[in-house]
């Protein structure tokens, strides 16, 4: 069973420079019934009258808004100190997400760079756990949950699942993200089984991945150019989660993310990935062949990309 809302993360559109109202047309134009204005930037101003603005004219094209911003992990390099503390900066967006009717409030840990620095990952970990906690039973928090994303390579799945079932899966989910997976040597298809119990929402985008000279290659690309199985991935999405929408983020990428496996050194970063998870991504790499990203000029790729990639959904999905 497939999934029937088809949905995208604005992210996917970052270099056009568009206005809120243009972003929502162009979701509007395309079948998406859902949008991710997943960083406040998007929206152009979060004073209350635009967004009450915004939300009119999303109700007016059928479409949920669903809002999110970055790290909620004061340890993190992502972490931004001067917005405030992760509880100043959730509840200020629980605001929004209240005029806009989002449901929940996107927020991740941080990043791989995460893995490499002098705190530990347990240690990230924890303080986002603390994070999540520090608004529960927070009135301004207006019922909204947090959804927790499994982000740049930051967290394998079995961790987001930890983090959430800690912090407490009566008001914290994930956004699930088949393309970060890939970012932390998963096949996406068992990111899809961890997490698709506790997911708020999605982000989808297709994979390559392949071998060449001990390294691992992974490349973000347009969907059914991957060789992870897209097409199968979302028949098992639909069967998991058909109440959820299958949302595109969409980050076509120019040059390949390196995995230098056969390095003891990479190991140092990574030593808390199991030997199983890591054999079925192996898995993939063997089957992959090098991807030509092609050229031109970015925002009109960008934008072409986004579209392709929205018809080929519609079409995978069975909406037209």
């Amino acid at each position: 069973m497939p999934a029937k809302r088809l949905g995208l993360d604005l992210f996917s559109l970052r270099s056009q420079g568009w206005s809120a109202f243009q972003l929502l047309d162009f979701a509007k134009e395309h079948g998406a019934s859902v949008v991710n204005f997943s960083e406040p930037r998007f929206l152009g101003s979060t004073d209350e009258d635009h967004l009450k603005r915004v939300r009119e004219h999303a109700d007016g094209h059928g479409i949920q808004v669903e809002v999110g911003f970055g790290s909620i992990c004061p340890s993190s390099t992502r972490f931004v100190e001067q917005d405030g503390t992760a509880r100043e900066q959730l509840l200020r967006m629980f605001g929004i997400a209240r005029i806009l009717g989002s449901p929940f409030v996107r927020c991740y840990l941080g990043s791989a760079d995460d893995r490499k620095g002098e705190v530990p990952l347990e240690r990230h970990i924890e303080n986002t756990i603390a994070a999540c906690k520090s608004v529960r039973d927070e009135d301004g928090r207006h019922g909204i949950r947090i959804a927790v994303e499994n982000h740049a390579g930051d967290l394998q799945a079995r961790q987001l699942r930890d983090l959430v079932e800690e912090a407490g899966t009566d008001y914290v989910g994930t956004l699930l993200d088949a393309g970060n997976a890939t970012w932390t040597m998963e096949d996406p298809f068992h990111t899809l089984e961890v997490l698709a119990p506790l997911a708020l929402t999605t982000g989808i985008r297709d994979s390559r991945i392949w071998m060449e000279d001990g390294t691992v290659h992974v490349m973000w690309v347009p969907m059914g150019q991957g060789n992870v199985g897209m097409d199968r991935w979302a028949r098992r999405f639909g069967e998991l989660r058909p109440d959820l929408a299958f949302s595109l983020e969409i980050i076509n990428l120019r040059t390949a993310r390196k995995f230098r496996v056969r390095a003891k050194a990479f190991w140092d970063h990574y030593r808390d990935v199991p030997a199983w998870v890591y054999e079925d991504f192996l898995a993939l790499a063997r089957t992959g062949k090098p991807y030509e990203a092609p050229e031109g000029d970015p925002v009109e790729l960008e934008r072409r990309e986004v579209e392709a990639d929205l018809a080929y959904t519609r079409k995978l999905l069975g909406l037209g």
